[in-house]
């Protein structure tokens, strides 16, 4: 702006001057005879002038437009630094966004494994069930994902090979909602833990090796469809789950007339030390609008257990169960009893570890029917997450009459957990 008013004076006082000049002329042609004529020197020198003015206007508008082509440039700097905070803090968001929900997602999995030897036999007479392989018994992927500091979602997805079938197959285990409102009242809708089994298990710690007694007996479910209540009564003293479910396990979600409901209250005098009881009641999913069955299944579950982190653990189990079929005209009922431990054997976590289980699973139907189950084994830690165990187990399902099955397994079981 300034070098635009300075060309201006210039080109004003040029004026004047030339104003000047001509008023100058006027006057001389009034008297020429007295002036004396100009020069060329003095047109030379006015001349040099002229032209050292016209230089120095180019000069200060070429100075000029350096200026505005700056001022254009630093125009287009601000713009584009303005751009690129704006691209920055969307990149940003874009980050936040992402960082959060890898943070409030956390994806795991689990496999069971095992390469054994069994030899099996049904009245003296070797089955097809004899021989010597290699079976993934479980593999569980999770995604657990947290919404807010209330409410969050779980997916676990299992693989298992069905020997019905002669296949594998990949279904829901768990799929649910999970609100946590307090200490003392959480409530899961959708597929979930069942109050037993998995408790059981978590004090059991073989879950790879074997089935709890109820799990291997097949008188309980580990999840089903519908909703569970649990929490912690405060200060460790006790801890219970209320799950009113469909009844017929994760693997069938499909509709029943009743629903069933299976119950679990603990009571923990320390951290390492339980004892447990538990109930279950209902059609296990089989009561529908045009069939009704005749029975109602029932049963009851103890557990008195202790488990410290460094490896030593005993507990016993027991349950009795009522009309489990729901279908039988005749009323029947089942007890057993379990009993674990294990003793660490190094400071490093090799293990040594055995159970019994024995159990009548007709008392009124066939009284003489019996399963009797033992294992003994040595585990040991591979490194984090990954454990493997020798185990020899051992396992009769026999009656008076007809029945002698005698199954021996021996190999070694695995537990990958991440």
């Amino acid at each position: 702006m300034r070098s635009n008013l300075l060309a201006t004076a210039i080109v004003a006082g040029l004026g004047l001057s030339s104003l000047a000049f001509a008023g100058d002329a006027a006057a001389a042609t009034k008297t020429a005879a007295k002036a004396p004529a100009v020069t060329a020197e003095q047109m030379a020198q006015l001349q040099a002038q002229m032209a050292q003015l016209q230089a120095q206007l180019d000069a200060l508008k070429a100075q000029t437009a350096d200026q505005q082509a700056q001022a254009d440039a630093q125009s287009d700097v601000n713009v584009a630094q303005a751009q690129a905070i704006e691209d920055t803090q969307k990149t940003k968001e874009s980050v936040d966004k992402l960082a959060k929900l890898v943070n409030d997602t956390k994806i795991g999995g689990r496999m069971f494994f095992d390469a054994s030897s069994i030899s099996q036999k049904d009245n003296g007479e070797k089955t097809d069930s004899s021989g010597t392989g290699f079976d993934v018994k479980r593999f569980y992927l999770t995604v657990d994902h947290k919404f807010n500091d209330i409410w969050s979602a779980n997916l676990t997805t299992d693989f298992q090979y069905l020997s019905a079938i002669s296949n594998t197959e990949v279904f829901v285990k768990k799929a649910y909602v999970q609100g946590k409102f307090d200490d003392a009242f959480t409530l899961r809708i959708g597929a979930a833990d069942m109050p037993w089994i998995p408790y059981a298990e978590k004090f059991y710690g073989m879950r790879y090796v074997e089935n709890t007694l109820t799990d291997r007996l097949s008188y309980g479910t580990s999840s089903d469809w519908g909703m569970h209540a649990l929490g912690d009564l405060g200060g460790g003293i006790a801890n219970y789950q209320v799950s009113v479910v469909n009844g017929r396990g994760y693997r069938n979600f499909s509709r029943s007339k009743s629903v069933d409901v299976e119950a679990r209250v603990a009571f923990t005098p320390t951290s390492d030390t339980v004892i447990a009881v538990g109930g279950y009641s209902g059609k296990r999913g089989q009561e529908t609008e045009n069939i009704d069955p005749p029975q109602t299944a029932e049963r009851v579950n103890l557990m008195a257990a202790y488990a410290n982190p460094k490896g030593f653990r005993v507990g016993a189990e027991w349950f009795q169960a009522k009309n489990w079929a729901v279908t039988n005209v005749v009323d029947d009922k089942a007890d057993g009893w379990s009993v674990w431990g294990s003793v660490p054997l190094t400071a490093t976590g090799i293990n040594a570890f055995a159970r019994y289980d024995k159990a009548n699973t007709s008392k009124d139907v066939d009284p003489s029917r019996e399963n009797k189950y033992f294992n003994l084994g040595v585990e040991f830690p591979v490194t984090k997450g990954f454990k493997l165990a020798a185990v020899y187990k051992d396992t009769k399902n026999e009656n008076d009459t007809t029945i002698d099955l005698h199954t021996q397994e021996f190999g070694v079981w695995g537990d990958v957990s991440f």
